[in-house]
């Protein structure tokens, strides 16, 4: 054992030994299903097909309405709607985040299949069934799953832009780095600097407990359980991000959109790396904030978090990808995200009485749950546009 190694573990068991959430309960959101579905099928169509019968198959069902909770934990598509149907010159594939789905992107999925997109959600292995099944791919499931996809709709359109949400947004990143054939990103709080300087011991914390933390699983689109096996993927792909950002600054357009609150992300270190290392005159940078953002960098632009008349503090991780009228995510959604790391404060009977916030945000006399939604999701779209076109 090298002195490193006996460094790592000083710090990891006594974290290990408090960690009360390390041990789930016996019932099938963590035991694995004996594999995940393939993912190199010869159609996009196929690849949903199959898809969706794996997941029908193996997927531990939150709700009643498996219909619909099946429909938002695979792959689909979102052709343009012109009046002549003409094959579209421009593809994008969108990639979720860690524990997340396709249907992550279906707003804005359907907004730029409105304006001509041929617009793609894949599924990353290991998602879309239970928490437990992110043990199962290793990181190059992953980067393959992506490469796969993006050679798919290379067949059918001309261009092709590539678009993340936090984990997901390391991972297309990486792949448009070494392609430049990549038109273009457009990457939704990109998980590429993380808020936590521990990540690095995930490839021993997996040695030690295979549960970081278990949660009462709610969420229909989102697992809320996280393995430490899922935790070191992610840092495999930070880790690349990173590196192919550090050797090559990144010179076509790219859209960046995050939130000054991220409680996930290191928002300052994103947004510096954006003035160095996104070069394209073109890029932009949307940053929610109640004060301008730090930067004399003309590309960014500072949109006012703290919107009392709507009842948000700030915004959160999550909520820059969807739509006020997002069914599930938005203002009058069927979810709502009301553990939110408060203390000393009752959730109310009423819940229109609910402050929305990022995680862990509190305010003397308010009950503050998750922000969900985008409340400027016109004017990002409007972004998207400009950047892309």
């Amino acid at each position: 054992m090298t002195r490193k190694t006996r460094m790592l573990l000083a710090v990891v068991i006594p974290a290990a030994a408090i960690a009360s959430c390390a041990f789930p309960p016996d019932n099938e959101l963590y035991q694995q299903s004996p594999d995940i579905p393939p993912y190199k099928q010869d159609s996009f169509k196929e690849y949903v097909t199959q898809t969706r019968d794996w997941v029908a198959e193996h997927r531990v069902f939150i709700t009643q309405d498996r219909d619909t909770e099946l429909a938002r934990n695979i792959p689909f598509e979102k052709g343009p709607t012109s009046p002549d149907d003409r094959t579209p010159k421009r593809g994008v594939l969108f990639v979720h985040g860690l524990g997340a789905s396709p249907w992550y992107f279906h707003d804005i999925a359907t907004r730029m299949a409105k304006n001509g997109w041929l617009a793609r959600s894949m599924l990353l292995p290991g998602h879309g069934t239970r928490p437990a099944d992110l043990g199962i791919p290793d990181y190059a499931d992953w980067t393959e799953a992506v490469a796969h996809q993006v050679a798919l709709l290379e067949g059918k359109v001309d261009e092709v832009w590539l678009g993340g949400f936090s984990t997901g947004g390391n991972l297309v990143t990486s792949y448009a780095a070494e392609h430049s054939e990549i038109a273009g990103l457009l990457l939704f709080s990109p998980g590429i600097y993380p808020d936590n300087g521990f990540l690095f011991l995930t490839p021993v914390i997996k040695y030690l407990w295979d549960w970081i933390d278990v949660d009462s699983e709610v969420n229909a689109i989102n697992y809320q359980s996280l393995s430490s096996r899922a935790s070191e993927l992610y840092y495999r792909s930070v880790l690349d991000a990173q590196e192919h950002l550090a050797a090559e600054p990144f010179d076509r357009p790219v859209v960046l959109v995050m939130s000054a609150d991220d409680s996930v992300l290191a928002p300052i270190e994103t947004l510096r790396t954006f003035e160095k290392r996104f070069t394209h005159p073109k890029s932009r940078f949307v940053w929610y904030d109640d004060t301008p953002a730090p930067t004399r960098d003309k590309r960014v632009e500072t949109l006012n978090s703290k919107l009392p008349d709507q009842q948000i503090s700030t915004f959160s991780h999550l909520s820059v990808l969807f739509a006020p009228s997002n069914p599930y995510y938005g203002v009058k959604g069927s979810f709502i995200f009301v553990e939110n790391g408060q203390e000393n404060i009752a959730l109310p009977e009423d819940l229109s009485t609910i402050w929305r916030s990022s995680w862990g945000y509190t305010e003397p006399g308010k009950y503050h749950g998750r922000l969900t939604w985008n409340p400027y999701f016109d004017a990002l779209i409007g972004t998207i546009d400009d950047v892309t076109n």
